[in-house]
Formats: structure tokens, C-alpha cells, sequence
């Protein structure tokens, strides 16, 4: 039954946490204890319902996600939730009974108190299902079929839900086709469609997990809570007063003893305790700390009570009525009463004997703590019915109508069940006792081991701290490894430290705020270190990041200047400034001076950025050892640099030199070298001449012919020569000639020259 009553929470809460993603386009969850777990859908979920933003840890680890949960609980107390019991590890591991829990708290906080506030304030009442219940029964009492006392089987057959739905809005159906007509699945169908359709509630509830015997009261107050919120709201106080006098399902004997005697032959008094109505400090006070701790406080005296009391709250006991006891008190019903009771007892007494032995495993020992917890709620629950039977047998006793064999047997009977009853409270109470001395003896070694460990961390840290970064990049990778192994012991303390978000102290009632003032101060003071530790942690990582980012720069960018100049330095050392074989090897080393103070140029503001980028990373690192290497590094590239344009500069003077040097022999060869060619092509001329002339006339007078051609030709040759040499000394004289030289560029020059040399050659 509780496993099949959490699935249908489970189902139900997912459908309405959806519902609310859905109004502001959030995405779906699936599977309500695994999506919750690392807190970040949790933390979406109170985005939607505060309409605030809440951070959410960027990372993945348990850390994270018990960080992100953290911080949901915390805004969870900022609005007065209440929360019991509830810690960050018990959503990260998937608990699934306090993730119900959990989301239970949200959803009666912003669905149903959130709805009701206005109308609890008019009517000065502070119980909201007393309310609901009233605007329920207001709302349907004309409809004879449909009596509506409680949250959960009132609402099985389905006809509470079309009632309810009718009485607003009795356009929407025919209720009588729907009431006679239909089964309660179909009738529960139609209600939940027509609910949709109409007035745009979602289909919370499946009809088939409604259409039971017992359906979940959660899920039922949520949905009737949802038709609240849009259909009218009147409530009146006789709504109230009517739902005040309806008869409990059970009551609570307010009698403080029963005493049980027989007049003759049973003198000894049985005294067996009973809950004396509402206990004077019942339910279980939790204080939240600086990472969720939980004080469990019950109340005193437990050894002079018969159950004890922390566990009286809100218990459903199955008592026989009161009408039953004096009406039909015979010996049947009584002997039918005394057989359930001990078929119960004896059960109750296989249940303690199952619980086995105590581990020495703290979080085992909380389970077992609170397995008993629901132990004693069973012993609780049944407290009643034990001495109800015993009263119906003294009563029976009293009354003298039983013959001596009957009165024996209901002595025995009565002598039997109290010695058993008596065992198993007293046994219950020793197991209770032990679970709690046990438990209190491992969460103070957990306490002291966390003492300890904090003290030795803050050590570390501070040893860490005055270490200096670096001084070389291969020492900050290291000291970021050495960070890492330090978050993972982080780590593996903060499942330790989750285990002392619920720890458990029985205190007296009387003194239970002193008596836990000093365990709170010493929570909050470990609480205090462990963020202090946690926050040095994360500030570090962050530091760590940034140096490294930055010093990885900064190398990338010395290697990358350094093999640039080591490039340079060795193209500066290969070319020639003397010595030269011909025009061709001179302008070839004048053009890889040329580029080379190009690139000289180009690259000049490398300096000022390398520069730049060591001012950043000394200003993270703060360390003087590397601040004198970084600088010894930038000083040894500065002379570097001054070295290679100082040869860059030297060389060009030293070829400028062998140009000027050259220029004139340069000219003079180019003409030698021009009239070579003009002989040589008057040469081939007169060859080619004499090989297409016609035959020689008569000797004589040819030859004067001839003598005088060639003299004419020449003479013609001989002037143009003259005038490109004029043409070529005026070039070489301009001031545009010097400019080439200082380039050390004389391709241009050559090429004009040659252009006219080319041209007198064509002429000759």
C-alpha cells in the first residue's frame, strides 16, 4: 500500500510540477527523484513559483549538486515553508520518501495556503483543509448521493468531483445522466475532462488511482484545491461549525489512567497509560544551520511513561467507539476485541525482534532510529485498543453477570495481555534508549573527526597560501594538480559533512533550548569554517586558471619572438656586404636587406606587447623570483633586437659603399660592353651585306661605291653611339640614381639603362 501510494504521488507531482514549467516554456521533467537530484530543476521550479532568478552551480559534481540543493532549502525557509527532516544529501541521493516530502511542502505552500490565504484571513482560521472541506460540503450539499467527510474515500466513487463541478456550473452537464448513468472511473474521467475543457485545470489525477478504496489524500487536497482557486469561494461559519461536529474517525481517550479491579479474587491494579489529549510539546523541532543541520528534540521523562509522547501527534488510533463499549458490551464482543489486539501484539513483537542489532554505522543507525520512530507510532496507534479491551473486561467483571469459569478466563486473559503489553513498551523504550546512545556516540565522533580535519585543512591552506606561485610555468601546472587533489579530499569530507545535516538529539523539554544552544554554536562554528574552507577553494581554483591562462600566453608568445629573431639573426649573418662576383649578387643581397627591415618594422611592436602581457601576469602572480625572470627574458630579447637593426643598418651602409664605389666601373663596362656589341653587330651586318650583294660590277668603280656606303653608315652608328652614352652618364649623374643606391634597388636603373643600350644596338 505505501508503495503504491507513493507512485501515485510521484505520478501526481510530476504532473503538477510540469504544470507549472508549462507557463513559463520550462522543459518537462520525466522522473521526479532522479531530476531533482543535482538541484538545478529544483532551483527552476522555485524560479517559477517566486518569480525570482536563482544561481545554479555550473559544475556536475556531488558538490555542485548539494550546493544548488542547499540553496533552493534556503529560499524555501526565506518564504516559511516548513520543512522537516529535510536535507540537501536526502534530494541528491534520490530519497524518494523526503523528495515526496519535499515537493509536498512546496505544493501546500504555494497551492494550497497560497490559494486559501485571503478567505483564512476573513474567516480568522488558520486550518485550511477545515476550509476546503467546509466549501466542499457547502458547495454539494443539494445533492443527496454525494456526502463528503474527508479527503480520500469521500471522493472515490467519482460524484464528489461532478457535484462539486455542477453546483458552480450546471451548464456543463446533465447530473443526473452522470450520476446514474456512469462507473466511477467513467464518472471520474468526465469530471477531470470537463475540469480542462472549462476551466483549465490540468488532469492532475488518473481516474484509476483515484477509483480505490482509500485514494491519496495529497493528491486529492491538491486537486480539489486547484477547482477552489477558479470556481466562487464562499465559505460561511456554519459551513464551519457543521464540519467542526462531524464524528472522528478516531478519538483520543483524554482519561489519564484506567483502573481496572476485581472486588474479590483480582486485587491487584492495572494501570495502563493513554495519550491525555494533546501533548504538551509533541511534535519535533528542527533547526536549520549553516549547511542544514537538524536538531530532533522529544520530551522528557520518557522512562516514567508508558509510549512515549513525541510520536502522539496526528496519529489515526483504531479505537472502539465509545457507543459500542456501553450498548453491546458482552462477552462475544469482547473476546472478538482481545483476539485482534493480540494478533497485533504478537505481530508488533516479531516487527521490534526484526529490527536486529544495532549497527555502528552512523547513517545505518539513523535509519534504524527512525524505523523504530515508526514503531512506536504503530505502539502508539494501538495504545488505545489495549486499554479499551482491558476496560471492556473489567467492566465485564463488575458487571458480575459471568459465571467463575468466564471471570478466570478474562482475569488470565486481561493478566496475559497487560504483562505482554508491558514487554513490549518496555523493550520498545530500551531499543529507543540504546538507538539514541548509539547514534549521539558516532555524530560526536563525526563531530570531532570533522574538528580535527578543518583544523588540519586550515593549516593547509595556510602553508598553500604562503607558498609563491610558479617561478616557472611546468611549477604553476603543477601547483594546479596539487589544487585539484586538494577539491577532491574536498570532496570525499563533504559526504561526511552531509551526514550531520540530520543529526539526531533528544533533549528535555524543559531545558531544550539550552541544552542545544551549545550543540547549535558549534554546528554554526564548523559551518562558518567548512564555507570559509570552500570559498578559499573556489577562489584559489579561479586564481589558478587565470595565471595559468595567462602564462601560457605569454610563453606561446616569447617562443613564437624567439624563433622569429633566430630566423633573422641567421638570414642577417648570410648576406654579403663585400666581394662581390657580379651586379646580380649585389642587388640580391640589397633586396634581403630591404625586406628584412620590412620585417624589422613589421614586428617592432611585438616588444611592447611582450611587455604588456608580463605586467598582467607578474600583477596575478606576485612573485619577485619570477618577476626577475620574466624581465631577464624581455632583456635578453631587447638586446637581441638592438643587435640585429644595428647589423641590418651596418650592412646597408657597407653595400651602399661598394655601390658607390662601383657605379663608375659599372657605367664603364656597360659602355665596353655596348660597343662591343654595336662592332660586333656592324660585323655581322657587313657580312650579311657582302653575302646578299649581287655580283661586283667592273672592280674598280664598285669598290668606290662601297667605300663610301659604309663610311656613311658608319658615321651614322658612330653619332647615335655617342648620343646614348650622353643619355646614359646624365642617368647615373641625376639625382634619382642616388636614391636607387641608398635602396639599394638598382633593377630599375639597369633596366632604363639597357633599355636605351638596346635601342642603340637595334640602331646600329
Amino acid at each position: 500500500m505505501a508503495d503504491e501510494r507513493e507512485d501515485v504521488q510521484k505520478k501526481t507531482f510530476t504532473k503538477w510540477i510540469n504544470a507549472q514549467f508549462a507557463k513559463f516554456g520550462r522543459r518537462y521533467i520525466e522522473d521526479l527523484f532522479n531530476d531533482f537530484r543535482d538541484g538545478r530543476r529544483l532551483l527552476e521550479l522555485l524560479e517559477c513559483l517566486t518569480g525570482q532568478k536563482l544561481a545554479k552551480e555550473k559544475g556536475s559534481t556531488r558538490v555542485h549538486a548539494l550546493n544548488n540543493v542547499n540553496k533552493a532549502l534556503q529560499v524555501l525557509q526565506r518564504n516559511n515553508v516548513d520543512l522537516v527532516n529535510i536535507g540537501s544529501s536526502d534530494i541528491v541521493d534520490g530519497n524518494h520518501k523526503l523528495t515526496l516530502g519535499l515537493i509536498w511542502s512546496i505544493i501546500l505552500h504555494w497551492q494550497v495556503k497560497d490559494v486559501m490565504k485571503n478567505i483564512m484571513a476573513g474567516l480568522q482560521q488558520t486550518n485550511s483543509e477545515k476550509i476546503l472541506l467546509s466549501w466542499v460540503r457547502q458547495s454539494t450539499r443539494n445533492y443527496p448521493q454525494v456526502n463528503v467527510i474527508n479527503f480520500t474515500s469521500s471522493w472515490s466513487d467519482g460524484l464528489a468531483f461532478n457535484a462539486l463541478l455542477h453546483s458552480h456550473r450546471p451548464d456543463l452537464f446533465d447530473w443526473n445522466a452522470v450520476a446514474s448513468q456512469q462507473s466511477p472511473v467513467q464518472r471520474l474521467d468526465h469530471a477531470f475532462n470537463i475540469a480542462r475543457q472549462h476551466l483549465g485545470i490540468e488532469k492532475l489525477l488518473d481516474p484509476e488511482d483515484v477509483a480505490t478504496a482509500c485514494p491519496d489524500k495529497k493528491s486529492i487536497l491538491m486537486y480539489v484545491t486547484s477547482l477552489f482557486q477558479v470556481l466562487p469561494q464562499q465559505v460561511t461559519m456554519e459551513a464551519i461549525r457543521e464540519v467542526e461536529m462531524l464524528p472522528r474517525h478516531s478519538r483520543v481517550t483524554r482519561e489519564g489512567h484506567i483502573q481496572v479491579h476485581h472486588q474479590q479474587r483480582f486485587s491487584q491494579e492495572i494501570t495502563v497509560s493513554v495519550p491525555q489529549g494533546p501533548s504538551p510539546s509533541p511534535k519535533p523541532r528542527f533547526k536549520s544551520y549553516a549547511y542544514t543541520q537538524a536538531v530532533y528534540v522529544t520530551p522528557p521523562d520518557q522512562k516514567r511513561r508508558q509510549v512515549p509522547p513525541q510520536f502522539l501527534e496526528t496519529v489515526e488510533e483504531k479505537t472502539f467507539s465509545t457507543s459500542r463499549m456501553g450498548s453491546e458490551m458482552d462477552i462475544e464482543n469482547y473476546q472478538t476485541a482481545l483476539e485482534e489486539v493480540l494478533t497485533w501484539l504478537l505481530s508488533a513483537e516479531d516487527a521490534l525482534q526484526a529490527q536486529g542489532d544495532i549497527s555502528n554505522d552512523v547513517e545505518v543507525v539513523k535509519e534504524q532510529f527512525h524505523t523504530h520512530e515508526g514503531f512506536m507510532m504503530e505502539l502508539t496507534a494501538h495504545q488505545g485498543r489495549v486499554g479499551n479491551v482491558l476496560q471492556v473486561g473489567s467492566q465485564l467483571l463488575t458487571i458480575g453477570k459471568l459465571s467463575d469459569d468466564e471471570e478466570n478466563e478474562i482475569q488470565e486473559q486481561m493478566n496475559l495481555l497487560n504483562s505482554r503489553w508491558e514487554s513490549l513498551r518496555v523493550a520498545s523504550m530500551e531499543k529507543q534508549s540504546n538507538l539514541h546512545k548509539i547514534l549521539m556516540d558516532l555524530q560526536n565522533q563525526q563531530l570531532a573527526q570533522l574538528a580535527d580535519w578543518l583544523t588540519k585543512t586550515e593549516e593547509r591552506t595556510k602553508k598553500i597560501d604562503l607558498e609563491p606561485l610558479g617561478p616557472d610555468l611546468e611549477d604553476l601546472k603543477r601547483q594546479v594538480e596539487e589544487h585539484k587533489a586538494f577539491q577532491e579530499d574536498l570532496e570525499q569530507e563533504q559526504v561526511k559533512v552531509n551526514s550531520l545535516t540530520h543529526m539526531v538529539v533528544v533533549v528535555d523539554e524543559n531545558s531544550g533550548d539550552r541544552a542545544t544552544a551549545a550543540l547549535e554554536e558549534q554546528l554554526q562554528h564548523f559551518g562558518n569554517r567548512w564555507a570559509a574552507i570552500c570559498r578559499w577553494t573556489e577562489d584559489r581554483w579561479v586564481l589558478l586558471q587565470d595565471i595559468l591562462r595567462k602564462w601560457q600566453h605569454f610563453a606561446e608568445e616569447q617562443c613564437l619572438f624567439d624563433a622569429w629573431l633566430t630566423e633573422k639573426e641567421d638570414v642577417v649573418s648570410k648576406i654579403h656586404t663585400t666581394g662581390f662576383k657580379d651586379q646580380n649578387e649585389m642587388l640580391t643581397n640589397l633586396r634581403k636587406l630591404a625586406i628584412l627591415k620590412g620585417d624589422l618594422e613589421m614586428k617592432r611592436q611585438m616588444m611592447g606587447k611582450l611587455k604588456s602581457l608580463s605586467q598582467d601576469l607578474l600583477v596575478a602572480v606576485k612573485n619577485k623570483a619570477v618577476a626577475q625572470k620574466l624581465e631577464s627574458r624581455l632583456e635578453s630579447f631587447a638586446q637581441r633586437w638592438d643587435s640585429l637593426v644595428q647589423r641590418v643598418e651596418s650592412n646597408s651602409k657597407e653595400i651602399s659603399q661598394a655601390v658607390t664605389t662601383t657605379q663608375t666601373s659599372l657605367t664603364q663596362t656597360t659602355v665596353m660592353e655596348s660597343v662591343t656589341m654595336v662592332t660586333t653587330r656592324e660585323q655581322i651586318l657587313v657580312k650579311h651585306a657582302k653575302e646578299e650583294l649581287p655580283p661586283p660590277p667592273p672592280h674598280k668603280k664598285r669598290q668606290l661605291l662601297l667605300d663610301s656606303e659604309i663610311r656613311r653608315r658608319f658615321d651614322s652608328d658612330t653619332t647615335e653611339l655617342h648620343s646614348w652614352m650622353t643619355r646614359s652618364e646624365a642617368v647615373l649623374q641625376s639625382p634619382e640614381f642616388a636614391i636607387y643606391r641608398k635602396e639599394g634597388n638598382l633593377s630599375d636603373l639597369r633596366q632604363r639603362v639597357n633599355v636605351g643600350e638596346s635601342t642603340c644596338i637595334y640602331v646600329c
